[in-house]
């Protein structure tokens, strides 16, 4: 829109380097290369590091994430991929249920930046992707840093789930 401002944060500062995984689906390869770009320049500026995996489709993403969150050791994630409407109603379900999924992942207390893209062309992906551009890779990046950076500020997840640090810290055993 002309003439509408958009406000962004300030890059979050940290004491220890995050690390996050950038999970990507390259069906327009470089769509994703561009957003790959944005997503480690952001990571970088932010003093963290990054692994980069890629999955076949944005469907897979969500899954790849949460994989990934119990098997690695990750600070957060950045789920890049391009979604553009096609002539059936595929598009509606791979836009609603990689972004639904990836929510669900979130409210489970991953930081997740959600970097992919749903648009109507190709002018539109190339827009949102390049660095010089919209840089929404870039902007993924910097949405899984604020999060991290939230989570460090209140206390890791390693804090005990449910009863059993309790029971532990008393002497007693979990079952």
């Amino acid at each position: 829109m002309a003439g509408t401002s958009h406000h962004t944060l300030d890059r979050p500062t940290f004491d220890e380097a995050p690390k996050l995984l950038i999970v990507v689906a390259p069906y327009y390869r470089d769509i994703a290369d561009a957003l790959i770009a944005g997503a480690r320049a952001e990571v970088a500026a932010a003093g963290g590091t990054t692994e980069t995996i890629e999955v076949p489709g944005a469907l897979e993403i969500p899954t790849a994430i949460g994989i990934a969150a119990r098997m690695a050791e990750f600070d957060g994630y950045i789920a890049l991929g391009c979604v553009i409407r096609g002539e059936t109603t595929h598009y509606d379900t791979v836009c609603n249920d990689s972004s639904r999924a990836l929510t669900l992942l979130g409210l489970q207390g991953l930081c997740i930046g959600n970097g992919i893209l749903t648009v109507e062309t190709m002018d539109q992906a190339t827009a949102r992707a390049e660095v010089a551009g919209q840089d929404k890779g870039g902007g993924a990046a910097a949405a899984a840093l604020h999060l991290i950076a939230l989570t460090r500020r209140w206390g890791r997840a390693g804090k005990g789930i449910g009863f059993t640090s309790d029971i532990l810290a008393r002497g007693g055993t979990a079952v």
